[in-house]
């Protein structure tokens, strides 16, 4: 099972480890379309302060964030499943899984980056501010940029088994299973349903999305799931205690739709 997974915006501070090394990051196929990110974000970020902060989003209280990328290549790294904080991977809870769990996450989990492509939980890099929505002036938008580098590598990662994608729309467009692997993809959407006036009503909300999916990911990694198809998730997730509605694609070369129903929100 290969797991995507968005990055979190807010990161933890690098610390005191060693800096980047980027010939260690997994996924070596995306090492070139790497180095031409980070070049371009680091020469953005080391000079006007203004047009960085501009370039990528940043309010005024997040200036300081354009002096960490200007130090990327020196600045201190930490594993990827330290750095990235924030509701999904809170619920996610890596640091105290257990080592069986742990395990499997570190094969499983892949985690989609603007800046790196993707990378795993276990690859070393440093707290960074980039995401995939932001248009470089010289590369251009960064999720179109990822395409074609992701195209020729995400196939071989994804291997013959089940694609588990809960990725935001940004980082879903950097790229999208094809062919006989998107007929083994699934996507998941977390519904709050509650009554009103006698009526059920469902409505999609963020936090509480993100919070769900961290908890999923988890369920699945202590339980030892192992699910190889789309229609063996969602017996797993039922078998959990997830309401699942499942939505199978009119074509065998399409992704399954799946809908985790909640009435709670926590």
């Amino acid at each position: 099972m290969l797991v995507l997974l968005p990055p979190s915006e807010g990161k933890a501070a690098g610390g005191s480890g060693a800096p980047l090394e980027p010939e260690t990051l997994s996924l070596p196929g995306l090492a070139e379309a790497r180095a031409a990110v980070l070049e371009e974000l680091v020469e953005l970020c080391a000079g006007d302060e203004d047009k960085a902060r501009e370039v990528l989003g940043l309010s005024e209280g997040l200036r300081g964030e354009v002096a960490k990328n200007a130090g990327l290549r020196s600045a201190p790294a930490r594993p990827a499943g330290e750095t990235y904080t924030g509701v999904l991977y809170d619920a996610l809870g890596l640091a105290d899984l257990p080592e069986a769990a742990r395990a499997r996450a570190e094969r499983s989990l892949l985690v989609f980056s603007g800046l790196w492509g993707a990378v795993r939980v276990t690859d070393r890099i440093p707290s960074y501010r980039c995401s995939m929505g932001v248009k470089l002036p010289g590369l251009g938008a960064l999720g179109a940029y990822w395409r074609e580098p992701m195209a020729a590598v995400l196939p071989d990662a994804a291997g013959n088994g089940l694609v588990l994608d809960l990725r935001s729309s940004a980082y879903a467009s950097a790229w999208k299973p094809k062919g006989e692997v998107a007929g083994r993809t699934a996507t998941v959407r977390v519904l709050h349903a509650q009554v009103v006036d006698g009526v059920e009503k469902r409505s999609v909300v963020s936090h509480f999305n993100k919070a769900t999916k961290g908890r999923l990911v988890r369920d699945l990694l202590v339980a030892g799931a192992e699910p190889a198809t789309p229609a063996d998730l969602v017996v797993a997730l039922r078998d959990l205690g997830y309401t699942v509605e499942a939505q199978a694609p009119a074509k065998p070369a399409k992704a399954w739709s799946l809908d985790v129903v909640v009435t709670q929100i926590h």
